[in-house]
């Protein structure tokens, strides 16, 4: 299949994901200032892609984050284990203090026009420590790599996360792999150390597969956005398309630009469409009116299905529609990683409905 690319055949690593780890205390409907429970989900923008992959789509995945030795790192490693996913850690100790730590995402779930509210604690975080050197990427690579890929949350953590990112994907394209990168732009997190737009477009340079919706690439690359005509429904992917040719021409590297499309009605119900730019064509998919019961992940959930498209050489509509189907579905649970199957992921994606299965 001609993407613009060609994808080392199958051995060794399918995907490997650089980011970090953290858990996300989510209370449910109840907003936190009134919570007297959370359930815990092991997240992560980075690994939540290697986790969809390895879970749903049967992939061998990786990831490559830190982690703390102590009771929250135990609880998130064991999850990292329980979605099938072989992890590579810069190991630290805790101190029993002040950390490092592994960091918190605080997100209640929102309801009808109460939108969720989200708040971090990644102080002293031990993703923020890690550096260029930190990994042996020649002995992570050895038995073959096929896809890596890291994102903007992770590059935003600290000025050596950012030089880190850089140093695997110049790593990975060495040993052959496709590289692609989520912005995810954070302009909390960016604030922080600042330079997002001189530290992205170094990131990208690297890229051959960028993840972005049109926020993402006005602010993480400084493209300018089109005149939007008042009343024109974000499902409407010709904003999207128009931005390209800047992209493109700030990075021809690139080969495939792709995003999904979200018309929010409401905290529960939202309007979900996904489109791709793949080596001068586009394509765009279906449209969905989703019952949301936890909105968190479904981004991740498209570049999984997306990425598992071309990773398998399925047709660019194909893909489109593998990332749109899986996002669609991971909506529908609680958590930020998949709970789908790689056969309802296609027949969602080939039409299917909610009609009950016996």
């Amino acid at each position: 299949m001609n993407y613009g690319f060609e994808i080392r055949p199958a051995g060794g690593l399918d995907f490997l994901a650089l980011g970090a780890l953290v858990n996300r205390l989510d209370p449910g409907i109840i907003p936190w200032r009134k919570a007297t429970h959370c359930h815990i989900h092991v997240s992560g923008g980075e690994f939540n892609v290697a986790a969809n992959l390895s879970d749903c789509f049967r992939l061998e995945t990786g990831v490559a984050s830190a982690m703390v030795d102590y009771p929250l790192g135990d609880l998130i490693a064991e999850r990292v284990r329980a979605m099938g996913v072989k992890p590579f850690y810069k190991r630290f100790q805790h101190d029993g203090v002040n950390g490092p730590n592994m960091a918190t995402v605080y997100s209640d779930r929102g309801q009808g026009v109460r939108a969720p509210v989200v708040f971090y604690n990644r102080s002293n975080e031990a993703a923020g420590r890690l550096k260029p050197g930190d990994f042996d990427w020649k002995a992570i690579f050895a038995g073959g790599l096929r896809w890596f890929h890291s994102g903007g949350i992770f590059a935003a953590l600290s000025p050596t996360t950012a030089e880190l990112t850089i140093e695997g994907m110049k790593a990975a394209k060495a040993a052959g792999a496709i590289v692609s990168f989520d912005l995810n732009y954070r302009e909390k997190l960016w604030s922080i150390h600042g330079g997002a737009l001189k530290t992205i477009a170094r990131i990208v340079e690297n890229v051959d597969v960028l993840v972005g919706n049109e926020e993402d690439l006005q602010k993480g690359l400084g493209i300018p956005g089109p005149e939007v005509a008042a009343g024109k429904s974000k499902l409407d992917p010709s904003a999207f398309f128009a931005m390209i040719e800047h992209v493109i021409a700030q990075h021809p590297q690139i080969k495939v630009v792709a995003t999904t499309l979200r018309e929010v009605h409401s905290t529960n119900r939202h309007s979900w469409g996904a489109v791709a730019w793949m080596n001068g064509k586009t394509f765009v998919s279906p449209t969905a009116e989703l019952d949301v019961f936890d909105r968190v992940g479904g981004g991740d959930g498209f570049a999984a299905g997306f990425i598992y498209g071309l990773l398998t050489g399925e047709s660019p509509e194909e893909a489109v529609k593998l990332g749109w189907a899986h996002g669609a579905l991971l909506t529908t649970f609680p958590g930020d990683t998949t709970m789908a199957t790689l056969e309802q992921v296609r027949a969602l994606a080939g039409g299917g409905s909610a009609r009950i299965q016996r």
